[in-house]
């Protein structure tokens, strides 16, 4: 009589009560062996305190997380703060850039050089004459063309890269044609 009801019945049916008879008599899973804790020992309280240890773990987790995140962070931000700090000039170059010259010991119609950078810089007290030659000169006859009032700030005081604008040689003050300055190496000359 069992064998036929058993037959009735589907198989995967007959397979589940099967499982559950042998867990429950061996007290063990017959599909893997291992022992299966009853609710009896390890009841509700012990799910509950499960869920607990899961939310702290997940609290240390996200700490060691945010903990390293922002050590990275500042470690980064450091690089970063550094790398663009190695592109500011050092403190000799920082020496160079600026040169204070007593322009009162400079008489009028006289050319002082200086040195800026490693560069001879000319100072020339400009005389009435020279500013006005300098005005009236029509822009059509420089070679660079700029009126006198863009290339000074102080009509009497003219001051210049004192280089040579074809290979960088220093030019002769108060020589060539417009008593200014001239380039001995290609016979270049410079008005005041």
């Amino acid at each position: 009589r069992l064998s036929r009801s058993l037959s009735r019945l589907p198989l995967s049916t007959i397979r589940s009560s099967a499982r559950a008879l042998a867990s429950s008599s061996s007290g063990g899973d017959p599909k893997t062996g291992y022992q299966v804790a009853d609710d009896f020992h390890h009841g509700p309280d012990r799910a509950r305190s499960n869920v607990g240890g899961d939310v702290g773990r997940k609290m240390f987790a996200y700490s060691v997380l945010a903990g390293t995140a922002a050590i990275y962070a500042a470690s980064v931000r450091n690089t970063v703060v550094d790398f663009v700090d190695s592109m500011n000039p050092s403190a000799d170059v920082l020496a160079l850039a600026s040169i204070e010259v007593d322009i009162q010991k400079i008489a009028e119609g006289d050319t002082m050089v200086a040195k800026w950078r490693g560069k001879p810089i000319f100072i020339r007290h400009r005389t009435a004459a020279e500013i006005e030659a300098a005005k009236s000169t029509a822009l059509s006859e420089l070679k660079d063309p700029q009126e006198d009032a863009v290339r000074v700030q102080d009509p009497a005081w003219l001051i210049v890269l004192g280089v040579c604008t074809h290979l960088g040689c220093v030019p002769m003050v108060k020589q060539g044609d417009y008593d200014g300055w001239f380039c001995p190496c290609h016979g270049s000359h410079y008005d005041t």
